[in-house]
């Protein structure tokens, strides 16, 4: 993680990190101001604050309430070396906890992650820059041996090279990649967290059955996301892009609809259009760009070269925005690997969705398969040993597709989770499924998995593919664990052995989508010094529905955006209107405002926590209809999840309003009381917004010019980096 300080007035400081800003100083004694704890202070209380972690940590997984536990620590300080101490952490625990969870819970300390690094050792180095922000060194494996050279299936440059040579890519964009976290819970199974230190927004995970091809598959996942444009999907990319010579990239062409709204005739070609348009109610307003917002310059669209004849046919970029997610998108060392991992994925997450919307049953890999691969056999033991019983099925469907499924059951919670891999070769294909499994998750995160039904409704449910894609976190049917399989056990092997084993292997996957009678169209993305593709496979990689162009398609924000940014301008009547609006929004009440308009507000303020909900009833405050807002006051404070802080003052505003819009109560009569209850600060921001003083509490005023929203101002200076590189890569 990266901490920047700044130096404030006399001895006080101020750290931010993410979303976060501390503040540290020092006693008066030590010619401070005593305005906030001390550096050290803070080093203090993170092992005690992480101490307590771990015990809610066990103590939530076992629904055992942590009222009457309580936790502190002392530092006994040697008189003689005083950087010689002892903490000492002291838990009280109530009577009625059994013997087995006092134990627990004391163990659940000793992970403390403050005190592991603490008691290991870590290492600081100090050094000068030129520039802090110039300075991209990445932050990776400083232990990775540079002659080393190990070779795996798939990758056609050994992984010590891919990692130095994706890592100077990363560096000579400008962009410091920091590892978040690391997790090797069962042997041959390493997963880890990265991102970027300037704008943790832009995140990847790796996995792999060692450390390097963790980190390989994260830094490629990295590089194929900035290729593709998806760390920054939904999002406003600011005017300044918007009126850019390109927006998304150098080759993008831009089409005015025609009349009546009529799709432009050069986008999309027919077999394109009879999935995409099939009723003919989609219009050229339906894709208009979301990232830009640029109605004038028409309809932002990319070339994809066709597959079956390598014609070029343009694709909205909202049309790939709305429908395809991550899917279908890899970047390799070679174009040839990378089309190989890009259409395995593709075909993964189908065979995947028809397995389970299907509520098929597979059939078991036999021991004496599994028993060819030791390294995953270690691992499955593994769980299996800490309670996890694990199923290993063949997902080929009858040796049709390269797809294995390694699926876990928690006996403690009942909950299951079906994890699918794919590749041409059967034993990476299910080294993949075991380690996505594990991917980022430790033992207790297990016990969040769903339970199975026999509900076919909740497993054919168009989000539950949704969940699936995002997370696995998705259900399954009971009928999956059916001892009748639907198909018989396959040992099936796509792979190719030789020189040009990716290029034979990725042929034969496009043969198997030509066989099904599907269209690929692919686009290469070289601008950034690496190889990525992105492929579209239409009716059967998108991952939502295709009405969602017409019904929740991403380009709502237009009609947003620019007015809620400029909320504090606003005139009653323009309010009015933008209130309209929104309770005409197919939206739920629910929907947080960042994602309905594409900002990156900081979670920890007024803006990030903002509801549709919350929003109509500051505007209803602001124009002074009161029953409006008292109806919606009641319904935030039923179902409130923001601040406490948030909703006191909503509990304030109820009875303010209660008592204004009831012709028999005198608003004088309470408020002596009313300030003894909420205080004078909540009870002056309520009266403020109930005379027009206040308006929209809570909120900064802010602009289509971002002012003040300094983490969405990091996501735009992270794309901005890739934007420079694409026209000079264009400008050679």
């Amino acid at each position: 993680m990266e901490i920047k300080v700044n130096f404030l007035d006399n001895l006080r400081l101020e750290a931010k990190f993410d979303d976060f800003t501390v503040v540290a100083d020092q006693p008066i004694r030590y010619k401070g101001d005593g305005s906030a704890p001390g550096p050290f202070d803070y080093f203090l209380a993170s092992s005690a604050l992480c101490a307590a972690y771990f015990v809610k940590l066990y103590c939530s997984t076992r629904n055992i309430s942590t009222d009457n536990i309580r936790l502190s620590q002392n530092n006994i300080v040697d008189p003689e070396n005083r950087y010689n101490q002892i903490f000492k952490i002291q838990v009280e625990l109530p009577a009625d906890i059994s013997d087995k969870d006092r134990q627990g819970i004391l163990r659940s300390i000793e992970r403390c992650t403050v005190k592991k690094v603490v008691q290991t050792g870590p290492e600081f180095v100090i050094e000068q820059v030129e520039s802090i922000d110039a300075d991209a060194q990445a932050l990776l494996m400083p232990s990775l041996a540079a002659q080393s050279s190990t070779h795996i299936v798939g990758k056609d440059l050994p992984l010590e090279q891919t990692i130095a040579n994706m890592s100077e890519i990363l560096a000579n964009l400008g962009m410091k990649i920091e590892i978040a976290s690391w997790r090797n819970i069962v042997p041959n199974v390493w997963s880890l967290h990265i991102r970027d230190a300037h704008s943790p927004m832009c995140f990847t995970n790796g996995k792999g059955s060692t450390k390097e091809s963790a980190l390989a598959s994260a830094l490629g996942e990295f590089i194929e996301r900035l290729n593709c444009n998806f760390f920054y999907n939904d999002q406003f990319w600011g005017q300044e892009i918007a009126q850019a010579d390109f927006v998304h990239y150098p080759n993008e062409k831009w089409f005015k609809p025609g009349a009546n709204d009529a799709l432009p005739t050069e986008i999309l070609d027919e077999y394109c259009l009879e999935i995409y348009n099939p009723d003919d109610e989609l219009l050229g307003s339906h894709l208009y760009d979301t990232n830009s917002g640029n109605i004038a310059r028409g309809i932002c669209s990319l070339p994809y070269v066709r597959q079956s004849d390598g014609e070029v046919v343009y694709f909205p970029s909202n049309l790939v925005e709305n429908l395809f997610l991550s899917n279908g998108m890899s970047a390799g060392n070679t174009l040839a690997e990378a089309q190989v991992q890009c259409l395995s994925e593709i075909f993964e997450r189908a065979v995947k969705r028809e397995i389970i919307e299907g509520e098929m049953t597979l059939p078991d890999v036999p021991q004496e398969v599994l028993a060819k691969y030791p390294s995953i056999l270690a691992g499955i033991q593994a769980l299996q040993e800490q309670g996890f019983p694990v199923l290993v099925k063949d997902a080929s469907l009858g040796g049709q597709y390269p797809v294995m499924c390694v699926t876990l059951m928690n006996p403690r919670t009942g909950g299951v989770f079906a994890s699918f891999g794919a590749h041409p070769k059967l034993e990476v294909a299910l080294e993949r499924s075991l380690t996505e499994l594990l991917q980022g998750r430790s033992f207790e995160g297990l016990n969040d998995l769903p339970q199975p039904t026999f509900s076919s409704n909740a497993v054919t449910e168009p989000n539950n593919a949704v969940e699936h894609f995002i997370d696995s976190s998705g259900v399954v049917s009971w009928r999956f664990f059916s001892s009748e399989s639907d198909y018989e056990f396959v040992e099936w092997d796509f792979s190719v052995q030789g020189e040009h084993s990716n290029s034979e292997e990725a042929a034969a996957l496009f043969a198997i989508l030509e066989g099904m009678g599907k269209e690929a169209y692919m686009a290469v993305y070289e601008h950034l010094g690496a190889t990525a593709c992105r492929i579209l496979v239409p009716d059967y990689s998108e991952v939502y529905l295709v009405e969602d162009l017409i019904w929740d398609n991403t380009n709502k924000a237009l009609l947003f955006r620019e007015d809620i940014l400029n909320l504090h301008r606003l005139e009653d009547a323009e309010l009015e209107a933008l209130l309209e609006r929104l309770e005409d929004c197919d939206s739920d009440d629910y929907t947080e405002i960042k994602t309905l308009i594409g900002i990156e507000f900081d979670d920890n303020t007024v803006w990030g926590q903002l509801t549709i909900l919350e929003l109509k009833l500051l505007i209803c405050l602001a124009l002074k209809q009161f029953e409006e807002a008292k109806e919606l006051v009641e319904t935030f404070l039923q179902y409130n999840t923001n601040t406490v802080e948030r909703g006191l003052f909503y509990q304030c505003m109820n009875v303010v309003l209660k008592v204004l819009l009831d012709d028999e109560l005198e608003l004088d009569h309470y408020l002596v009381n009313f300030r003894c209850m909420f205080g004078d600060e909540r009870m002056d921001a309520v009266m403020g917004s109930v005379e027009g003083s206040v308006r929209f509490f809570g909120l900064t005023p802010t602009s289509m010019k971002l002012e003040g929203l300094d983490r969405h101002q990091r996501l735009i200076d992270s794309y901005k980096k890739l934007h420079t590189a694409r026209a000079k890569a264009v400008a050679l």
